[in-house]
């Protein structure tokens, strides 16, 4: 498939596509061949202010919050909709624009359509209160209303789909937004624009302002007309986030980085394991959050494993990412590809063996790395207690479940975890032994969305997904209704005490 320019990108503030006030602009790399794509234009502290006024205006005057629940609810599933008469296109732009094999964007972007069709199904049916009736005399019932302007900041590594679950609830209970992409993959939050304005949101509903996260992402995290963010990225720069925001008592919700084991025990289906495995951290090209990129086998299984993954490993298909046969395409950006490979280095300086890695000769101008295993790992290395995000899997052998159970959690992270075995009663001990936020047992990562998903730890706060979501884009308030008289507490009726005459 042809690499094709794509359009200039602009900011999406109050329903028009608009230069930045400073007039400033940024390149953006096509990571398969590291040539520009297009130019990005760049926000600043003004363009924030002013999405944000649009989004504030289109909340406190606009229709969107008032219009009937079946109004809005129509036209985010016409945004459903149009993700799915756009598939082609969005999933050639994700691919284009971040590297991912257009085989896995494809997915993603039908996942994106689905995100709106579930939230629009889910306000639907739970956009109802509790009502307490107290003593015959009053009425308590609760409401859920939409909180504001929500700032919503994303990650490169999958693009489409994490702005759409961002996107999608926040719209679906009358929010407004400001979305801040991030600046390596700017390209499909501008044709969701396109998608959303055509689906008849009101302008200064959904905005967009392109940029870096010193700038254009600290301004919108400070903001104090912005009552919400969420974010999805670095464990760093989610505690910056937090301290940027705390003057203005935001409401944050915050899924960070990862170091997640796979437990396999020696009675697991050897087969199914091997599969799931190798899937859960070398497809994305290793850059996905619940990456299993630690591999805790139980000693008596290792080199059996070891040597199965050796042999698979290097059947990958690595290249273009628009060839629908590619398993494995380059990296997001020169600099994370020149990061992953120091920790290729640091792992062999630590005493790993390293087996993988290196570009392969006939794409020598992308940020290739071939997936990359890691032998001899002991779990203290930095290699197995840093998020490398990358196509890079640290093995750590065990003996005993007391020790794979320690070894999963002596990290600083808890985002995902994954167990295989097939003994039922240890699975669910073992599961409920890790500190992580989710757990599969003899899964990949299958997502339901009405499932919570988030981290503990150093791996985020709160929860996105079914109502965890609905919560968080809600206020709930309480109404107390009076049904007929009851006593009231009487003040101020007895007579004031004269005032004694004084004589001079």
């Amino acid at each position: 498939m042809e690499h094709r320019q794509a359009e200039r990108t602009l900011h999406f503030i109050d329903g028009r596509f608009c230069e930045g006030v400073a007039g400033r602009n940024f390149i953006n790399l096509n990571p398969f061949t590291n040539q520009p794509i297009n130019e990005v234009a760049e926000g600043s502290k003004e363009d924030i202010d002013l999405a944000v006024a649009a989004a504030r205006r289109a909340f406190d005057e606009g229709p969107w919050r008032r219009m009937s629940v079946k109004d809005r609810l129509a036209m985010i599933l016409r945004i459903a909709e149009g993700i799915e008469a756009n598939a082609e296109e969005i999933a050639y732009l994700e691919s284009l624009d971040t590297g991912l094999p257009i085989s896995q964007t494809r997915k993603q972007t039908a996942r994106a359509a689905e995100n709106f069709r579930f939230f629009a199904e889910m306000v639907a049916a739970r956009l109802h209160g509790e009502a307490f009736p107290v003593d015959r005399s009053f009425l308590n019932y609760t409401i859920h209303k939409p909180v504001g302007v929500a700032g919503l900041i994303t990650p490169w590594n999958a693009p489409v789909m994490l702005e759409t679950w961002k996107v999608a609830p926040c719209l679906a209970t009358g929010n407004t937004c400001v979305l801040k992409p991030a600046e390596w993959s700017p390209l499909t939050a501008s044709k969701l624009a396109e998608i959303i304005q055509e689906a008849g949101v009101p302008a200064g509903v959904f905005n967009i302002v392109h940029g870096f996260g010193e700038t254009a992402g600290a301004a919108l995290v400070a903001h104090p007309d912005v009552q919400l963010i969420s974010f999805t990225g670095e464990t760093t720069t989610g505690m910056e986030i937090m301290r940027n925001g705390s003057a203005t008592l935001k409401r944050f919700s915050m899924e960070l980085g990862g170091k997640s084991p796979v437990i396999v025990f020696a009675d697991a289906d050897f087969e199914r394991a091997l599969d799931a495995v190798i899937f859960g951290i070398y497809s994305f090209n290793g850059e996905r959050c619940t990456a299993n990129s630690r591999l805790l086998i139980e000693e008596s299984l290792h080199d059996r494993f070891v040597a199965a993954l050796e042999e698979r490993i290097a059947r990958i298909r690595v290249g273009d990412p628009l060839d629908p046969a590619t398993e494995v395409g380059p990296l997001i950006h020169r600099e994370h590809w020149k990061r992953v490979n120091a920790y290729i280095e640091l792992a062999k300086e630590e005493g790993a063996v390293v087996t993988g890695g290196g570009c392969p000769e006939e794409f020598p101008d992308g940020n290739f790395i071939r997936p990359v295993l890691l032998t001899g790992v002991r779990n203290e290395m930095r290699v197995a207690q840093e998020e490398i995000f990358g196509p890079v899997l640290a093995v750590i052998p065990f003996q005993t479940e007391a020790e794979a159970i320690r070894l999963a959690n002596d990290v600083k992270y808890g985002l995902a975890a994954y167990v295989w075995t097939s003994d039922l009663k240890r699975a669910h001990t073992v599961a409920q032994a890790i500190e992580s936020g989710m757990v599969w047992i003899n899964s990949q990562n299958v997502r339901d969305l009405r499932a919570p998903f988030g981290g503990t730890k150093y791996s985020g706060i709160g929860r996105e997904g079914g109502h965890y979501s609905f919560e968080f884009y809600t206020e709930v308030q309480t109404v107390h209704v009076a049904l007929g008289e009851h006593p009231i507490p009487k003040f101020g009726h007895s007579p004031q005490p004269k005032q004694a005459t004084v004589s001079h």
